[in-house]
């Protein structure tokens, strides 16, 4: 069976004590995690090893030990057949995000889900309530990028052909062959991991510091532009509900309540949202953005939104766009640079410093 692996600084909930991130949580059929303190809890014993939490992880922080998506989708691109079936190719349907939905679909000319085996499945009807949606969200994008082809579940129940062939009594013993000693060591440790029927939560330390701040491009973004680069142009690029759209956004910005604090740029874990070297401006890149709510999540003025629509532009021709633009001056207390929103003479620390000043002479109120 699989091992359901958390890489902590890789959350987007190790990137704010503010993230209200519960995407994993919400999408496991056997409340196999949890989310008991700051980061999420595995209970291994409780996990059937479906990858549905890897599939909807913004941030790609989840993985199963034995199935990397990557490899599956370069394997099922080399693939005749267009079945996805958790008897073939992938441990459970629920595997394959929007995005991959979109990606094969389009480079493999339509994608068949095999439905045969959910009847029989005793997460079956929950992955299928699941899927539905997300089938929806793509056959509607797939339909508005022109991609003559959907995806379409099928009950095919495949059936691989080595499940049928017998056993022998002696592929028992050949596990204990020199070469396969490691292989079986490791299997052995996952057995005692799975059969922990408890929640093990991963913690945040020093060490992680380095890839915390790291910015990184999930791969399953990597694979839809490159799939996007591989298909016909559309002949116009349509608006879309944004509703439809789960993993990625177009952020809107009221002026009003910017407070230019930073926040937002600085902890956007795939840089989607950037600045310049004298912190004047912030920009946003569509193409880049997750939807991990992070932005959202640390702003204290909730001067940051999400468009209505979107335009599949950025699909294709992404831009960098300019959300507001701040005018930068010197801080009349301490001489330095800071973005001033509304004429503002001192700077933020300044401003706060001055706040507790009067705060201890009793003076603010």
């Amino acid at each position: 069976m699989s091992l359901l692996e958390l890489s902590p600084a890789r959350c987007v909930r190790a990137l704010s004590v503010n993230s209200e991130c519960s995407h994993c949580s919400d999408s496991c059929p056997t409340s196999a995690i949890t989310l008991l303190g700051r980061l999420p809890a595995i209970n291994q014993s409780l996990c059937v090893g479906c990858a549905g939490c890897v599939a909807v992880c913004p941030s790609e922080a989840l993985a199963l030990d034995d199935f990397n998506p990557s490899e599956f989708f370069f394997s099922f691109l080399n693939d005749d057949e267009s079945v996805v079936s958790c008897q073939k190719n992938v441990p459970c349907i629920a595997a394959l995000s929007v995005e991959h939905l979109i990606s094969l679909c389009s480079l493999k000319k339509g994608l068949v889900l095999d439905i045969g085996h959910c009847g029989s499945c005793d997460i079956g009807s929950y992955v299928l309530e699941m899927m539905e949606e997300r089938i929806q969200s793509a056959n509607y994008l797939l339909e508005a990028i022109e991609v003559e082809k959907s995806v379409v579940c099928e009950e095919r129940a495949y059936r691989s052909p080595e499940a049928d062939e017998p056993k022998d009594r002696r592929d028992f013993f050949k596990t204990f062959h020199l070469r396969r000693i490691a292989k079986a060591k490791h299997d052995f440790e996952k057995e005692v991991q799975r059969s922990t029927d408890e929640f093990i939560e991963a913690s945040i330390d020093s060490s992680h510091t380095k890839e915390l701040r790291a910015k990184k491009i999930t791969d399953r973004r990597k694979l839809f532009f490159m799939a996007l680069k591989r298909v016909e142009k559309p002949s116009q690029f349509h608006v879309v509900d944004a509703q439809m759209i789960a993993f990625t956004s177009q952020k809107i910005m009221d002026e009003s309540k910017c407070t230019a604090c930073q926040m937002c740029y600085r902890i956007c874990p795939t840089a989607a949202l950037t600045s310049d070297m004298r912190n004047s401006k912030i920009d946003f890149d569509p193409f880049l953005c997750v939807k991990c709510h992070l932005c959202h999540d640390v702003c204290e003025s909730d001067a940051i939104g999400i468009s209505t629509s979107y335009n599949l532009t950025e699909w294709f021709e992404p831009a960098v766009q300019n959300l507001i633009t701040f005018s930068v001056r010197r801080c009349d207390e301490c001489d330095a640079l800071f973005s001033s929103v509304g004429g503002e003479k001192i700077c933020r620390r300044c401003q706060l410093e001055e706040e507790e000043a009067l705060e201890l002479w009793g003076l603010n109120k």
